[in-house]
């Protein structure tokens, strides 16, 4: 009965054995053949591919930023320091070249260990190979069978990729895809990183350091947890020392070094050219959708790891962005001053609800159907949040609405500079802080104020206008347009000026009279033909500069005066290139067409060299002491709402834009609000911190090409006559009796002095005798 029962007992120990097997292999085989989820084919395998980051690059060859989904840079094994493969080898998979995909004895060692001994430290049992199908196809949530059915479909593809591909081949695509914390992916990014190296040059002890994230790239990060990081490095050393990576004396002696990183060097060079960055972003997205790859499918600019060279001098690019701190925040100080605390815009809240509208946190709020009095009352809640300040980001509590008010007291701006010659784009700011202010002022379109008058008077050329026509300086209306008379921003009319001087002093009632002497439409043309795409009305106020329209205009039409009437397309992309460096896309300047005639053009930078040097932009020379040849415009519109200053030298074309994100935003007064006091100073602030450094240090004594001695004759006359002059030149006629007395009395001082009068024409005298 006994021997029975220990027999039914076996029988039924087998057959419960053999059902698990059963079980296990059929769990195995479902999983196998897709019951779960279809597993990646070997041809899938073969083919697959790692997204990589696209890279911006200066055309000094600085990279200045990225486009990804995970910021990935992809290496070869080749260019992986040895240090950190051993590094790898001994602390995550010490049998890595003897199994293929997985380790049946590791796998064991963890089963026994962990089910039978509870030892929590075991570790994972995962090869390098499993931990790679992992980092390549995530895991999915199974509810209670997930990690069963991941570990076998981890096993299944690690097998497979095994069998496609070579140890050195799995290790370099395993080291390409780890994440290593936020959105860093990849040993290269994480050497660039943290030691601003490639990851050829790695270390020993910075190759451990890396390799210690892999366990827990939060908890292990050197530069949130320093001491654990160094804890986790030395733990990594330990094990290199362990397997005969590392002699014990040099794993001793690299556990007591500190950690020593090299993060801040890099992290302030991809900051750079944030709103030029996003400008090309958004180009170059348009552009990858029509151009397609061998395999038919479109390029993608977060995944296919294109390099993007273009045109931007990250030396003058960085000087652009300090011209901007330095003086906006002078700037934005004496803004405060002005105001004392009160609102810009007073007590009309309709300008903070247009702001309101504006925001993304309104958008979101009213696609959720919400009305406007509880999207208020959700404005009104105090949170906390990240505020932008002159002196860096603050944290404060405030609700939405306060800080709409707060960022609309703050002046903006927008700054490009080209180079003559070639359209060529230098440098890009679209305002004072990309994080905090998206709106690209590089790109938006405001008033263009007088900046727009060197485009009247270029017309007016092209006419056949004379440079040296006086001009009288008198209110003038105009019934045919409902009486319109301008009016000078100095409140004097006197006198007369010609092209120079009126330009030079931005005078309003010369200006219409060019323009409607030349004509509306075909001034309208010329500057579509500069390059101003924007809609320009047909009303005579265009003189003064009320149309709108951006700085990348404006400082693209001005470029012709310095390119002999030239229009050239500016360029901000030179060369695109795939990830195997094939030239996928090249650009090179472009000669549009001869908008204005060489002479003319040559006419137009004599005219503006008078801004600078006897008009509106003087505090260039007798304030900021800058001795190259300038030409240019400053630009001031209605209530001082923006400031302009466009700058030409032989070298660049460079303008500025200084106004408040609302035009209700602006100084009180001319004085401290035209475009000679908040933009002039910028431009003026870039050239003295550019021509301060060794490379462009030349740019200090650049001249303009000089002009021919017809040329020279042709704007041979005085700027500004005044009214007494005028009157002096003018003949006065005198009476008969004077005219006698006059006569006589000179031919008696004469002949006193033993003078004779001068010879009469021999004809006249001739008919005299006669007579």
């Amino acid at each position: 009965m006994r021997l029975f029962s220990i027999r039914s007992l076996l029988i039924f120990s087998g057959c419960m054995i053999l059902l698990v097997l059963l079980s296990c292999l059929a769990f195995y085989l479902s999983v196998y053949w897709g019951v779960f989820g279809a597993i990646p084919s070997k041809a899938e395998l073969k083919s697959k591919q790692n997204s990589t980051a696209s890279e911006v690059y200066t055309a000094d060859g600085v990279l200045i930023g990225r486009y990804f989904l995970q910021d990935r840079t992809n290496v070869k094994y080749e260019e992986i320091s040895q240090d950190l493969i051993k590094a790898l080898i001994a602390t995550e998979d010490v049998r890595f070249y003897h199994h293929k995909g997985v380790d049946f004895r590791s796998l064991m060692r963890v089963l026994f260990k962990t089910l039978l001994l509870q030892d929590a430290d075991a570790g994972g049992g995962s090869t390098l190979s499993q931990q790679l199908a992992k980092n390549l196809y995530s895991r999915k949530n199974f509810r209670y069978l997930s990690t069963p059915i991941n570990k076998i479909r981890e096993m299944i593809i690690a097998n497979r990729l095994e069998s496609l591909y070579s140890k050195e081949e799995i290790l370099e695509l395993y080291l390409n895809t780890v994440p290593m914390g936020g959105n860093i992916y990849g040993i290269e990014r994480a050497s660039e990183i943290f030691f601003n190296k490639k990851a050829r040059s790695l270390n020993t002890e910075e190759a451990a350091v890396l390799v210690g994230m892999l366990k827990a790239n939060t908890t292990y990060n050197p530069v949130r947890n320093p001491e654990k990081s160094k804890a986790r490095r030395n733990a990594v050393l330990g094990q290199m020392e362990k397997y005969g990576y590392l002699p014990p004396a040099t794993s001793d002696s690299l556990q007591n070094l500190p950690l020593r990183l090299n993060v801040k060097r890099r992290a302030a060079k991809i900051e750079m050219a944030a709103y030029f960055r996003e400008q090309l972003r958004r180009e170059l997205e348009i552009w990858c959708h029509s151009q397609h790859k061998e395999d038919g499918e479109p390029y993608n600019l977060y995944t296919d790891g294109l390099k993007i060279h273009t045109t931007i001098d990250s030396r003058i690019q960085k000087q652009a962005e300090k011209a901007v701190r330095e003086q906006m925040s002078a700037l934005q100080a004496s803004f405060f001053t002005h105001w004392r605390g009160k609102n810009p815009w007073g007590n009309n809240f309709n300008v903070v609800k247009a702001a309101i509208h504006q925001s993304v946190r309104y958008k979101r709020l009213a696609e959720t159907g919400k009305s406007w009095a509880e999207i208020l009352e959700v404005f009104k809640k105090p949170v906390d949040m990240q505020v932008f300040t002159w002196n860096g980001s603050q944290k404060r509590r405030m609700s939405p609405l306060d800080s709409i008010r707060y960022y609309m007291r703050f002046l903006n701006t927008g700054m490009l500079s080209i180079e003559p010659g070639t359209g060529y784009i230098k440098a890009w700011v679209g305002g004072i802080d990309h994080q905090f202010y998206k709106y690209d002022h590089v790109l938006s379109k405001r008033q263009a104020g007088s900046t727009f008058k060197p485009i009247v008077y270029a017309a007016a050329l092209e006419k056949g206008m004379n440079p040296c026509k006086l001009f009288e300086n008198k209110r003038i209306s105009y019934p045919q347009y409902e009486n319109w008379s301008p009016q000078n921003a100095s409140g004097t009319y006197e006198g007369k000026y010609s092209m120079k001087g009126a330009l030079a002093h931005s005078v309003n009632t010369v200006s219409a009279q060019i323009l409607l002497r030349t004509g509306i439409k075909p001034t309208i043309g010329l500057a579509h033909r500069m390059g101003i795409e924007s809609e320009i009305p047909e009303v005579p106020s265009i003189a003064l500069g009320t149309a709108s329209m951006s700085l990348f205009e404006l400082v693209s039409a001005y470029s012709i005066f310095a390119n002999n009437g030239r229009a050239l397309k500016p360029v901000y992309i030179t060369s695109v290139t795939d990830a195997k460096n094939n030239v996928i896309l090249k650009r090179a300047p472009t000669i549009l067409k001869q908008a204005i005639s060489s002479q003319n053009a040559s006419v137009m930078i004599e005219l503006l060299k008078g801004v600078i040097d006897e008009g509106s932009a003087a505090d260039l020379r007798t304030k900021y002491g800058l001795g190259m040849e300038i030409a240019g415009k400053t630009g001031t519109t209605q209530n001082q709402a923006d400031g302009w200053f466009i700058g030409i030298t032989p070298d660049l074309i460079t303008g500025v834009w200084v106004g408040g994100e609302n035009p209700a935003v602006h100084f009180r007064s001319l004085e401290l609000g035209q475009g000679a006091r908040t933009a002039l100073p910028v431009w003026a602030r870039f050239m003295i911190n550019l021509t301060r450094t060794e490379e462009y240090a030349g740019f200090r004594f650049s001249r303009f090409d000089g002009v021919s001695p017809e040329l020279k004759a042709l704007l041979n006359c005085p700027s500004f006559v005044p009214d007494e002059v005028v009157e002096e030149e003018k003949p006065k006629k005198e009476s008969f009796f004077k005219r006698i007395f006059k006569k006589g009395f000179n031919l008696f001082k004469k002949k006193k002095k033993g003078e004779d009068e001068p010879a009469e024409p021999a004809a006249k005298q001739e008919a005299k005798n006669k007579k």
